[in-house]
């Protein structure tokens, strides 16, 4: 039992990090209608913020900071970029996207290298926070979670309880009434960007200290946090979190299985069948991890195309 109980404590907390980065995305994507390439570039830029300031004024105040400087360069993109190619449509916003993704990953290589940075976990976080099955787990691991988790508290509260969020839902189910009552519903989506991008320049700035800090990061999470909004559902903060946990415990429990699926077909009483059938069953589902996501995905779209919890069109 203490076998399993640390992978599915270490897919919790990687799935906690996959809903800290696509939670912004899919805030973006379910108020303005954006589904945004260059998200994990700020994801990476949060990482990097969190890095070069740290030296200076120390990881607690680098952590504060650099969220905010993310989220000002969200503003200016919504602002100055994606604002003059909205009215041609999600194609061009699409392209622009993408192509803004490569040039910050340009940038980052033209200022900090193209290897990984020595970002670290600070001395107030580097110990163990219990031991299992003889092994030591480290506190950090835990910060992310708790942080991931008072992320989505946050941003459900201010969106359901409070009055930005009222003025928030109303600029985009009835821009025209929201702009009749006097809010102005262009500020009202630079600042939903700007959120979203600083909620994913956090994730790096936490993230980035546990895990590599290189220009590779934003390449190595941006797909799979594409993949967390397409089964949670496009636009659900609940669908967000759910779909991570799940893509966190599964990839993590199948990465310490080595059985192969043709075992299990052994076990059924298939074993004729498995042999004929070799190929793809005779891998271990260890080697197969990286690939459960996205059969996950499929699996999602074919019986519920709107994900699990987005809403039927």
């Amino acid at each position: 039992m203490e076998h399993l109980a640390i992978p599915l404590l270490n897919g919790v907390v990687y799935g906690l990090l996959l809903f800290m980065v696509s939670a912004g995305l899919t805030l973006i994507f379910g108020m303005m209608g954006i589904l945004n390439f260059a998200h994990a570039s700020f994801y990476m830029l949060g990482a990097y913020f969190a890095y070069a300031l740290q030296g200076a004024v120390g990881f607690w105040v680098a952590v504060a900071v650099s969220p905010l400087l993310v989220g000002a360069i969200g503003v200016l993109v919504e602002r100055h970029v994606l604002r003059r190619v909205h009215r041609y449509g999600h194609a061009h916003e699409l392209l622009v996207t993408f192509g803004l993704s490569f040039i910050i990953v340009e940038l980052v290589k033209l200022f900090f290298g193209n290897y990984p940075v020595n970002y670290r976990v600070p001395a107030d976080l580097d110990f163990a926070a219990f031991t299992l099955g003889g092994l030591d787990y480290p506190a950090y691991r835990l910060f992310m979670g708790i942080v991931a988790i008072g992320m989505f508290v946050a941003i459900y509260l201010l969106l359901s309880r409070t009055r930005v969020g009222i003025i928030v839902r109303s600029a985009i189910h009835r821009p025209e009434m929201a702009e009749a009552l006097g809010h102005n519903v262009p500020r009202v989506f630079m600042g939903v960007f700007g959120v979203g991008a600083a909620m994913a320049g956090l994730a790096g700035a936490v993230a980035g200290a546990f895990y590599t800090t290189s220009p590779n990061m934003a390449l190595e999470l941006g797909v799979l946090v594409f993949v967390v909004v397409v089964i949670g559902g496009l636009g659900s903060l609940e669908g967000a979190m759910l779909a991570s946990l799940l893509i966190g415990v599964v990839t993590s429990v199948a990465v310490g299985i080595d059985a192969t699926p043709a075992d299990l077909l052994v076990w059924l009483g298939a074993g004729d069948l498995a042999q004929d059938a070799a190929g793809i069953l005779s891998l271990k589902i260890s080697s197969l991890a990286a690939s459960l996501p996205f059969a996950l995905m499929l699996l999602v779209l074919l019986v519920r195309p709107s994900g699990l919890m987005g809403e039927k069109e």
